[in-house]
């Protein structure tokens, strides 16, 4: 194992390709993509086949999930939205989730802890409800610069802080996620790394701590995913509401 707490995070090629002058390798990213699309597909064929009327383990744990994001959707968007942007919101959250969790596992990859790919899905959230409030509201979508009852006098004042609090949606919501993945597995690397030297002295406590903290990183991947989908689903909404 490296010694090198942030050495999981580097991209090492898995096959390497190169076209000319360019570089088409196949990274760890790459393959945790195709991981995560795998695992999605291969659920959503096993309800399609296994799917009954009494829901086994698997069947109420997606009926769960569903409901969950259905409620989010409802509750930031509108219930009347619910066919439209549920299966968006709910796509966010697995690709999300799984991204984290799959991390977890020794020597897989944690694409969620790459700030260029947290960078794009915020960046892609946030554009989209920009078209969306757009294409519903014309115009008049450049009212949520404008906070209501703010006096003409002080709009100089408030747009640009109303544009710089826009600016940094997406800014803030890749770099939660990016922050959190990395900090906690740099922790759990650490921790780790430490139980063999200090489980001579402590006997079992080390591993323990560090089974409990692998435990609230499962429960962290979960966490982020879900604030990831929240977050999404109420700038959205904005968009659609037309409100602040």
């Amino acid at each position: 194992m490296n010694g090198n707490p942030l050495e999981e995070f580097f991209l090492h090629p898995v096959l390497k390709w190169h076209v000319g002058r360019y570089d088409l390798s196949v990274t760890e990213a790459v393959v945790s993509f195709w991981v995560i699309i795998g695992i999605a597909l291969l659920g959503a064929f096993h309800l399609k086949v296994r799917a009954t009327l009494v829901p086994g383990r698997f069947q109420g744990l997606v009926e769960m999930l569903y409901e969950t994001m259905a409620r989010v959707v409802d509750e930031n968007i509108g219930s009347e939205n619910r066919k439209r942007y549920l299966p968006w919101i709910l796509t966010i959250f697995l690709f999300v989730f799984l991204g984290n969790f799959l991390g977890l596992i020794p020597h897989a990859f944690t694409v969620t802890s790459e700030l260029l790919v947290t960078g794009i899905l915020a960046v892609s959230v946030y554009v989209a409800s920009l078209v969306i409030g757009f294409a519903r509201h014309g115009i008049r979508f450049f009212s949520v610069l404008v906070p209501e009852g703010v006096p003409l006098w002080m709009l100089p004042l408030i747009v640009p802080i109303e544009i710089i609090s826009q600016l940094a949606r997406p800014l803030s919501l890749a770099v939660r996620l990016f922050a959190n993945m990395t900090a906690g597995h740099t922790i759990l690397f650490v921790l780790f790394t430490l139980t063999g030297t200090l489980v001579i002295y402590l006997k079992w406590l080390p591993f323990s701590i560090s089974v409990v903290l692998y435990l609230l990183e499962v429960l962290v991947a979960f966490i982020q995913a879900y604030i990831f989908a929240i977050l999404s689903a109420v700038y959205i909404g904005q968009a659609v509401k037309l409100n602040h």
